[in-house]
């Protein structure tokens, strides 16, 4: 099994980033060939100062390995660094109606929120489904907000290979009856983790760097606590039970703390006799358990810049010896190889 995915590099990574991707990452390079990247491309849609770009995708790199990558075991690269995957997904948006990309839920939400709406972000869905495609994956851990591109891709693929394969059946993309030749662009499969798909920020909308309400992974302390402590609450007296629907403090304890742990806090949460405060104060307790680690890993990394270098230019020449016979057969297929 081939899996692949990867986390834009357009700010510091956030606690999001971790319970709605890169956990389950974490847990998945050992269950098959996984290819992990830093969409630094993608990233160029929010990105402009070149200082900050570098900064980001060095801060995406070091994450990923201080939260528990094994480079010996999964390739993680940059995006940038398999051109390859520009060179797809133009050959990909010849074929891609302009109506899906209209249709697109992430655009409109993004546009809706003052992103400027560019040809870039307009187009991201193609330069996702050439990032998934040029590796023939055959699962993409995405958040649930993502699902509607890996579908996006999965069209796209049919709609490349009816053009570009005689014979290819989209009933049989493998070929496997008689007659039938099997496609060039794998069809690939979205794995959704439901539980911890979305994860909230502080004001109580999707945690996302678009909409400023993240908490880093990697913060200043004294930061990390201020923004625990100003996750959006209402004014239920302390004494009263709290309402569970619509709280973004209920919801990132229900994804941060241990199942035992949360069983507790719930029964408090609902029977009343605890402040917002108090709750507050156990998630942050649950951060320093969960992330200190890490945190302290990331700065041994920090101290050796030429090893994180090694290691993502031999992902990078991983990726693109698995990209290579790929893009062979699409430039055959399309006629200019």
């Amino acid at each position: 099994m081939r899996i692949l995915s990867g986390v834009q590099s357009s700010g510091r990574l956030h606690i999001g980033n971790y319970y709605g991707a890169i956990r389950q990452f974490i847990q998945l390079q050992s269950e098959g060939e996984a290819f992990y990247f830093i969409a630094n491309l993608h990233a160029l849609t929010t990105v402009r100062e070149p200082a900050k770009a570098e900064e980001f995708t060095r801060e995406a790199a070091l994450a990923y390995l201080s939260l528990g990558l094994d480079p010996s075991r999964a390739i993680l690269f940059r995006q940038s660094d398999v051109r390859e995957v520009t060179e797809l997904y133009w050959i990909l948006g010849t074929v891609v109606p302009h109506a899906n990309l209209e249709r697109a839920h992430s655009y409109k939400d993004k546009v809706a929120k003052g992103i400027s709406p560019d040809f870039g972000l307009f187009a991201y869905p193609v330069l996702m489904a050439a990032d998934i495609l040029l590796y023939s994956a055959d699962v993409v851990p995405v958040g649930k907000d993502q699902v509607q591109h890996i579908e996006f891709a999965r069209d796209w693929a049919v709609k490349f290979n009816l053009t570009y394969v005689p014979g290819y059946d989209p009933a049989d993309p493998e070929g496997k009856q008689k007659g039938h030749a099997p496609g060039i662009l794998k069809l690939p499969e979205a794995r959704l983790q439901e539980s911890t798909a979305t994860v909230m920020g502080v004001d109580g909308q999707k945690m996302s760097k678009s909409y400023g309400n993240t908490i880093d992974l990697f913060g200043d302390e004294k930061e990390i606590k201020k923004r625990f402590m100003s996750i959006k609450s209402d004014s239920t007296p302390v004494e009263a039970p709290k309402p569970t629907e619509g709280s973004a403090l209920y919801d990132l304890m229900k994804v941060m703390l241990p199942p035992a742990e949360f069983a507790a806090a719930d029964a408090t949460w609902r029977a009343g006799g605890k402040g917002y405060g108090e709750y507050k104060k156990l998630l942050l307790e649950a951060f320093h358990t969960t992330f200190g680690p890490a945190r302290q890993r990331r700065e041994e990394l920090l101290r050796d810049p030429g090893e994180l270098e090694r290691i993502l230019q031999d992902g990078a020449r991983r990726a693109r010896e698995k990209a290579a016979p790929l893009m062979d057969q699409v430039r055959r297929a399309v006629g200019i190889s």
